[in-house]
C-alpha cells in the first residue's frame, strides 16, 4: 500500500469579472517525496513556484481594521500567532488562526454601491496577530484559484 501524498488547504481571494471579491477553499496537492539533500530523509514537497519574491514578517496591533483594500501584490499570507478576519465584498468573512494560509489576489476589484473594492481585514480577540507574507511578482496578479494546481 503506497503512502497518500498530504494536501495543504488555503483561502484564495480573489476578483471575478464584474469585479467582485471572493474566497475559495483550495488545495495544494502536487506533493512528491524527496531529500533536502545529504542524508536527510524524504518528506513531502510541493515546489509551488520558483523566482523574486519579497518576505515581509507583519504584526497587526489588538483591534486593527484595514479597511477595504486590495492585495497590494498577489501575496501567500500565513498566520503565525493570533488572529485575524478577512472579509470580501461577496459578505464572504473567514477567520484564520495559527497556521492557517492565504493567497491574496484580489487586484482590480471594482467598487460596489457602498464603495467596497477588494477586501478589509482586522485581528480578532485580544492578541496581535503575527503574519508571514510572500509578496509575488505581476505574473499573478489577479491569479484565479487553480493558479497552483
Amino acid at each position: 500500500m503506497s503512502e497518500k501524498p498530504p494536501e495543504l488547504y488555503y483561502w484564495h481571494v480573489w476578483t471575478d469579472d464584474e469585479g467582485v471579491s471572493h474566497q475559495k477553499r483550495c488545495a495544494l496537492t502536487d506533493f512528491a517525496k524527496q531529500s533536502m539533500g545529504g542524508k536527510a530523509a524524504p518528506q513531502w514537497n510541493d515546489d509551488i513556484l520558483t523566482g523574486e519574491c519579497h518576505l515581509m514578517a507583519c504584526e497587526l496591533p489588538v483591534g486593527w481594521v484595514g479597511d477595504w483594500h486590495e492585495n497590494p501584490k498577489p501575496q501567500w499570507i500565513v498566520v503565525l500567532q493570533g488572529s485575524w478576519f478577512v472579509e470580501t465584498v461577496d459578505g464572504t468573512r473567514v477567520e484564520m488562526g495559527p497556521g492557517e494560509v492565504m493567497f491574496g489576489a484580489d487586484q482590480n476589484t471594482k467598487p460596489d454601491a457602498d464603495g467596497r473594492a477588494g477586501h478589509r481585514s482586522g485581528t480578532v480577540g485580544d492578541k496581535p496577530c503575527r503574519l508571514m507574507l510572500v509578496q509575488l511578482g505581476d505574473k499573478w496578479k489577479a491569479a484565479r484559484p487553480g493558479a497552483f494546481d
